[in-house]
């Protein structure tokens, strides 16, 4: 606590502006011989000053006071005594706006400084609740796309046609994972995440969903994707990762994923890459009715890039090539 709020109290306040005036007077009486003549008021100014940035208005007032009256009594010939004359006065006068000038500067800037304390407070108060609201708002959206994945779900074990209960589930399913991708799209508080960050729990949940032992390697994407590309650019890699999990690898197969976003250029370029067993020769990704390459492709589309899949050195190659939306 500032020592200005611990004697910013009605009695700790005078008690402050008595003390500080008899400390001005023990000192200009100490150093009475070596003062020259015609300054009664050297260390009574300072007095008034400290007290009024530190005890406030009405102390500052009472030091001010009475300081001028123990300098007129002590210091002013002729000395130990009220009496007025003119050049005591003057002199009297010219304490008086000194001191008034000094105190309505002084409480002055100490209102201005509550005032931005104050404020200051208010805006962190605001900047917590926004957080918060905006933690509880984004917790809610994943949430309820959790439950509509899960009624999806729900709905297809009770369909008797195969065709339709797989839709279904598969629809479920990927309604799920774009709640779990945008749980982990930002922080704790509420900041985008660095690609990479989420990117690792992302793949490494679908792994272990999929039941798959995966060496999985993720390079670049240290910065944020904008929010606008962040979960297309997410899906197109999960559905590469899957796509290496489900036809690369096989069910319960093992393998080697490598993921890497170059955020460098002015063209932003996201490689998923495995060593799996690769399509085969006359495999067209663009003429694929599978879904999830639908959706690829759609999501490329949405972002004005391009996507494309490739086998080179035994390795199957998807990369989604597209331009980053700025601010």
């Amino acid at each position: 606590m500032p020592i200005s709020a611990r004697i910013r109290g009605k009695v700790g306040g005078y008690l402050f502006a008595i003390l500080a005036t008899l400390v001005a007077w023990a000192l200009r009486y100490a150093l009475d011989d070596w003062f020259p003549p015609g300054f009664p008021y050297l260390t009574f100014f300072p007095a008034v000053v400290v007290t009024a940035y530190f005890a406030g208005l009405r102390p500052s007032i009472l030091c001010a006071v009475l300081s001028g009256l123990m300098a007129w009594y002590f210091f002013i010939p002729p000395f130990h005594s009220l009496s007025l004359n003119f050049p005591t006065a003057v002199a009297l006068v010219f304490y008086a706006f000194v001191v008034a000038v000094d105190v309505f500067f002084i409480d002055g800037m100490r209102k201005a400084l509550r005032q931005l304390e104050e404020e200051r407070t208010r805006y962190a108060a605001l900047a917590e609740s926004r957080d918060l609201l905006y933690r509880e708002l984004h917790h809610r959206v994943s949430n309820n796309l959790h439950v509509v994945g899960a009624l999806l779900r729900l709905q297809g074990a009770g369909v008797q046609d195969e065709d339709a209960r797989h839709a279904l589930a598969e629809a479920g399913g990927r309604i799920e994972l774009i709640a779990k991708i945008q749980r982990e799209l930002h922080n704790a508080v509420g900041q985008p995440a660095p690609f990479r960050s989420f990117a690792e729990v992302v793949l490494a949940g679908a792994a272990a969903a999929a039941g798959a032992k995966v060496s999985l390697a993720i390079h670049g994407g240290g910065q944020p994707l904008h929010p606008d590309q962040a979960m297309p650019v997410t899906l197109v890699m999960l559905e590469s990762f899957n796509n290496a999990l489900e036809h690369g690898f096989g069910e319960g197969g093992s393998g080697r994923v490598e993921v890497h976003l170059d955020q460098s250029g002015l063209t932003h370029v996201l490689t998923v890459r495995d060593d799996g067993a690769g399509p085969p020769a006359d495999f067209d990704p663009a003429q694929s009715k599978s879904l999830g390459l639908r959706i690829v492709r759609a999501m490329a589309q949405q972002l004005g890039g391009q996507f494309e899949m490739s086998s080179e050195g035994g390795w199957t190659i998807c990369r989604l090539s597209y331009a980053p939306k700025q601010d």
